[in-house]
């Protein structure tokens, strides 16, 4: 598999096929051509910039867009055609398996009310994107993204879902709005499993 971080929590994801993760406004993907899918996880601008969503797929014709129930319903008419994903759902998007694990976004606070968040699991383990969440699958998991800053989490939090998770590789994600990422990166790497924290260069297709 390659993996390229394209900022925030926005990664494509090369297995059987091209698969674009959360395209949100943190992000830089107007490049990206030959995809399959576009998979938001849920409707936060960070994770899905409706303004150039429709330039992105008119320039891959081939590939559909899949979304959580929420961003279809929050969006609504502002989304290109789209297929809603639910939990339990399986598609088959080019020559990839991504199964619709999740539920809610992790909270931010007390009991102010969440959102759907898709978590996608691709070929039965092999990568693992969470959105805003720290959902442990049922699945042994290869390569795990994992959020590091944002309103709903703290470092400890992430390095307890990569104990929890136990991949092989775990990649550091939604990091845009932070002034020190690296510092994150490198507390996530100190503080988890020996070896398992990669940081992926920006914009760089790197085999994992």
């Amino acid at each position: 598999m390659k993996v390229t971080h394209l900022g925030h929590a926005c990664l494509l994801v090369e297995t059987g096929a091209r698969l674009l993760v959360d395209p949100g406004t943190l992000s830089g993907f107007e490049a990206v051509r030959d995809l399959d899918a576009v998979l938001v996880t849920h409707q936060h601008p960070d994770h899905v910039d409706v303004a150039r969503l429709g330039a992105l797929l008119a320039a891959n014709p081939g590939a559909r867009l899949v979304v959580d129930a929420d961003t279809a319903t929050a969006l609504g008419a502002r989304l290109p055609e789209h297929t809603v994903a639910r939990p339990g759902d399986r598609l088959q998007l080019g020559g990839a398996r991504v199964d619709v694990l999740g539920g809610l976004h992790a909270p931010v606070y007390g009991d102010v009310p969440g959102c759907t968040n898709a978590a996608y699991l691709v070929d039965g383990g092999a990568f693992l994107h969470p959105g805003d969440s720290f959902l442990v699958p049922a699945a042994d998991v290869d390569v795990l993204a994992v959020a590091v800053d944002g309103p709903w989490l703290k470092l400890a939090e992430a390095v307890d879902y990569v104990r929890a998770v136990r991949p092989r590789v775990a990649v550091p994600m939604h990091e845009a709005e932070t002034t020190d990422p690296g510092k994150y990166f490198g507390m996530l790497a100190a503080f988890g499993p020996d070896g398992v924290v990669r940081r992926l260069t920006a914009g760089e297709a790197t085999p994992l």
